[in-house]
């Protein structure tokens, strides 16, 4: 017996199961299926000496009233039972090079952005201000980015260049290092990155910065119950495993791995694009499109230290610290040297349930190229699907973690002593549990030469399957959320997504 639905999405992500609720809400009969375990993708969270970790989702921005993702969550009903705490408004990010012991802030607010770097560069003030309006004036340019706005973008601002805009706002050199800071957030690259990707991201930051109390996945928590408010059915274990189309090349059905078959009106792909193209099968899709997905460079992975402290040893902080060995290093951070590993990291904190101005754990990522796991490859680790991949391995991610711990007490002397476990996750960790290609953080690298080589259309060849998710457009929360709006559009109509959104924003202006 096959089951009939009208929309069948493959992969609980983010975008995945935003979209399932959009369509849900109006009525359609929607299926998840999930491989793992656990719902969310780089939402999940884990759990290590009863403390919760974030795998992907360490802060959040553009959540205060009025700001777009708040907008997009509220139209999603779960916006009121996010438990948020507010970053540090004097600065939610703070940039560090070297041996030196200053830390730049990066301020929440336009005004206070400009204000708190100013004390630190006392002659560029104009130069901030500039670099904000652009800022603002390119998200601008986004459909989307402004929850209900025009059709289409100025192809212009793709071509924007992250390095020539950078070094045109200011000739100050140690001041271009600390507004590509935050680079992380997409990779590191900001020699070839297209500007909207810096200024996207880094808007919704300093419009505001929150971080999720006990993690990301109370996101993916209140979208399921949600979805099952609205009737929609949400399976975990059940990965896909074939296609299958009708004589007249539409997609009719799908098979998960126990054999189980799922049939829709329409499907919704929310895995890695290179696996969906896979399950489409080559000979479906067109030799030229296949050789630019190919050809596509995947983001550079990562490798996180967690690091679980003993009780009340350690003060809590309430921002991220970006470090980088030098300032030289943030063009591009991710191409690093295995010996002097990790030359940039990104540490956060966790607060004591209890003793709030502690902290219980601390996490701290660098970049890590998959050849580093290469020899590891074959083997796969998850909660659904248990395989040691042996002693070789167990003592590579001592000698990493070893090696992060070291280099983190340049910053925090002693930081040993405050230790009482480390866990770690390594690119594989990444593939295996969020099924990105070769653990990428995410998708694909863009590059402001040819910004089109990498933007894929929601809609595919095959009439009733499309695709959501970060490796089509837009990485990020919000990037991913608005994608899911996007995806959704192509199925509903632009104009009904638009006519359900504006309530959203009439009741902001009505304020």
């Amino acid at each position: 017996m096959k089951k009939e639905y009208d929309i069948l999405v493959i992969g609980s992500g983010l975008g995945g199961l935003v979209s399932a609720l959009i369509l849900a809400k109006e009525g359609l009969k929607v299926c998840v299926l999930e491989k793992n375990n656990q719902y969310g993708g780089n939402l999940q969270t884990f759990s290590r000496d009863k403390l919760i970790f974030d795998t992907g989702v360490h802060y959040l921005g553009g959540l205060s009233e009025g700001q777009n993702l708040h907008q997009f969550f509220s139209y999603l009903g779960i916006m009121d039972e996010l438990e948020l705490q507010k970053m540090d408004e004097d600065g939610y990010d703070k940039i560090s090079f070297g041996d030196e012991n200053i830390e730049y802030p990066h301020a929440q607010g336009y005004e206070n952005f400009v204000e708190q770097l100013s004390s630190y560069f006392p002659g560029e003030k104009q130069n901030l201000e500039s670099y904000c309006e652009e800022i603002q004036y390119v998200c601008a340019q986004f459909p989307r980015y402004q929850v209900v706005g025009k059709d289409s973008y100025n192809e212009e601002i793709l071509h924007l260049n992250t390095k020539r805009f950078i070094e045109s706002v200011t000739q100050n050199k140690k001041l271009q290092a600390v507004l590509l800071g935050s680079n992380f957030l997409y990779a590191g690259d900001s020699e070839n990155i297209p500007f909207y990707v810096h200024a996207l991201t880094v808007n919704s930051y300093i419009q505001s910065a929150y971080k999720c109390v006990r993690g990301g996945s109370q996101i993916t928590k209140l979208l399921i119950k949600k979805l099952r408010e609205y009737g929609a059915e949400v399976h975990k274990h059940a990965e896909v495993s074939e296609f299958i189309f009708n004589e007249n090349n539409a997609l009719s059905s799908v098979k998960i791995k126990s054999g189980k078959e799922y049939a829709a009106g329409k499907f919704i792909s929310n895995i890695e694009i290179r696996s969906a193209m896979k399950l489409i099968g080559e000979e479906r899709l067109r030799k030229s499109f296949l050789n630019r997905l190919m050809s596509w460079e995947p983001v550079p992975s990562c490798f996180s230290v967690y690091l679980v402290l003993k009780p009340q040893s350690f003060p809590n902080f309430n921002y991220n610290i970006y470090h980088f060995s030098s300032e030289e290093m943030i063009w591009n951070a991710s191409r690093y040297s295995k010996d002097s590993w990790p030359e940039t990291y990104m540490l956060s904190s966790t607060c004591s349930k209890h003793h709030p101005d502690y902290a219980e754990s601390l996490t701290a990522i660098s970049y890590m190229d998959f050849d580093e796991v290469k020899a590891w490859e074959k083997t796969v680790n998850t909660v659904a699907e248990e395989h040691e991949r042996g002693l070789k391995y167990e003592q590579f991610k001592l000698e990493k973690a070893e090696k992060m711990i070291t280099a983190l007490e340049k910053k925090i002397p002693n930081l040993r002593h405050f230790i009482k476990n480390i866990y770690t996750s390594s690119p594989l960790s990444y593939r295996d549990y969020i099924g990105s290609f070769e653990g990428n953080m995410y998708g694909y690298m863009k590059n402001s030469d040819n910004p089109l080589k990498t933007m894929v259309s929601p809609r595919t060849k095959t009439d009733n399957l499309f695709l959501t998710g970060q490796s089509v457009n837009m990485h990020g929360i919000l990037g991913v959320t608005i994608g899911a709006f996007n995806t959704c559009a192509e199925i509903l109509g632009k104009e009904l997504i638009d006519e359900r959104l504006k309530p959203m924003t009439n009741t902001h202006e009505n304020k």
